[in-house]
């Protein structure tokens, strides 16, 4: 029977990838990066067989929280490509949302009653499902590197929310385990695509063709989480519906309170685990992963990093304070280019190019992912602005730099399972930007210069700084046993 079961399986993915390749070979797929050609947006639904969902990329949903609910699903849904076909999650009356929410997009799309979701409380058996083809890892900051990983060694193609890791020591190692696998990795860099906001490609490629002259500085504005939940946490009983244990992976186990994880109430909010340092950075991650990968792109060190960082202010709650990431802040990176990057939550949420002839800003304007970002949508209303507005109506000759073309996000990666094409934002760029934001967040803690080597990605001469690229983690969710963390940072 698991002979004839992977002999299905085989055939299944032939015919996927021999069925659409011709076809989107008949119709001049070149999405290369730099050549500013893009994908078509939709194969036809002739070739994909709308009706017949083994002829589409199967995706299993790996965490089904508010960045699932609200953006990765329907954001994969509606492309025929793809067939969320299971849900898993470590809180079982989120497993059942998830199910009843995919179950219902396939109903409205057929016309007919649907209950093919499959779920699973641990996505160690999602990954074990041969007919799962790829996956949307949306889990809370602290699993996206351990649950990348071990899909990746299963298989699976990789849809995974930012940030990369909780540290630069794990984004090395998913990086190269990605790499290795082979399989097609997109970090949730959206601000790259054309869809919802293509000002940022726009913005980039003006900067990369010297529309505002040799850059020099670069002002990343970032929204912060108002404090709250200044006061110790008071142990809840844990739900019966949540397995905390596992939730809390890597890091230490802590007393539960609903603060820390998320609400109960069977609402998306925003949740309390953004705003706790065990698990997660904080803001300079949360939102700096979109607009330090956006500098990146401007600048072309998508593949690199930052030679100096320090922090010239910084506020903290107070110790004992569940909530305790950083607050207001201010800090400045050096790259090798010689151009300075500044960030801080007194800027205008978005990116500033600033050059010898001009400069050009660029943000979402008034849209957000969730309804629960943390932006004001009245502060933050400019999308594309410019010194002189002729800079933003200039035109990208045929001999100058094009930046990669995706239309959209998730069909983007999508379309690259099938093609075998590089995505728009592969691991090592995701990798990279979240450096930027790790090695920030560590210049906020140790508030002094800090001299970083890119490419050996080690402080130089700082024993107290590099200890930092790493954390002790718990038994048995460490990020991958069989590396020794001291012989990669």
């Amino acid at each position: 029977m698991d002979i004839k079961n992977s002999e299905n399986q085989t055939n299944r993915r032939k015919f996927l990838s021999n069925s659409v390749k011709g076809a989107v070979g008949a119709i001049a797929l070149s999405n290369l990066p730099g050549t500013g050609k893009g994908f078509p947006t939709i194969v036809p639904s002739s070739v994909l067989g709308k009706n017949s969902p083994s002829n589409r990329i199967n995706v299993g949903v790996i965490g089904a929280g508010r960045i699932a609910h609200e953006w990765d699903i329907p954001g994969t849904a509606q492309w025929d490509l793809a067939n969320i076909m299971a849900v898993c999650d470590l809180d079982s009356n989120r497993v059942k949302q998830g199910k009843e929410y995919i179950d219902g997009i396939y109903a409205k799309k057929s016309g007919k009653s649907y209950n093919g979701t499959k779920t699973y409380d641990d996505y160690q058996e999602l990954l074990a499902n041969k007919d799962i083809d790829a996956v949307l890892v949306c889990t809370p900051d602290h699993w996206h590197a351990l649950a990348a990983i071990h899909a990746a060694r299963a298989g699976k193609h990789i849809y995974m929310e930012k940030p990369a890791s909780l540290t630069i020591a794990g984004g090395r190692i998913l990086s190269d385990e990605v790499y290795k696998s082979g399989i097609t990795f997109q970090i949730g860099s959206q601000q790259r695509s054309l869809s919802p906001w293509p000002q940022f490609h726009k913005a980039c490629e003006l900067v990369r063709n010297g529309r505002i002259g040799d850059l020099q500085t670069i002002y990343v504005g970032l929204p912060i989480d108002k404090p709250g939940e200044s006061k110790p946490a008071q142990e809840m009983p844990i739900p019966k519906n949540l397995n905390y244990e596992k939730w809390c992976g890597s890091t230490p186990y802590s007393i539960y309170t609903e603060t820390r994880v998320h609400p109960q109430d069977g609402s998306f909010s925003r949740p309390g685990w953004l705003r706790c340092e065990q698990y997660g950075a904080g803001m300079i991650t949360g939102w700096g992963a979109h607009h330090f990968d956006i500098a990146n792109w401007g600048m072309g060190t998508e593949h690199t990093g930052p030679i100096e960082v320090s922090c010239q202010e910084v506020e903290w709650p107070a110790k004992d304070a569940l909530w305790d990431v950083h607050g207001p802040f201010k800090t400045e990176s050096l790259f090798a280019n010689g151009v300075k990057v500044l960030a801080s939550d007194s800027y205008p949420n978005g990116v500033k190019f600033v050059g010898s002839n001009g400069w050009i800003f660029v943000g979402r304007g008034s849209y957000s992912v969730t309804a629960s970002d943390p932006t004001s949508k009245d502060k933050n209303s400019k999308s594309l602005s410019a010194s002189d507005p002729k800079i933003l109506d200039s035109v990208i000759g045929p001999n100058e730099i094009h930046l990669y073309e995706s239309k959209e996000h998730h069909l983007n990666w999508l379309e690259c399972i099938i093609s075998g094409q590089p995505t728009i934002a592969p691991i090592e760029v995701g990798h990279r930007a979240c450096s930027v934001c790790l090695l920030s967040a560590i210049a906020m803690k140790l508030r002094r210069k800090l001299y970083w080597d890119p490419i050996k990605e080690r402080f130089n001469n700082d024993t107290e700084a590099n200890a930092m690229l790493s954390r002790s983690e718990r038994w048995p969710y460490q990020l991958n046993m069989e590396y020794d963390l001291k012989t990669v940072i």
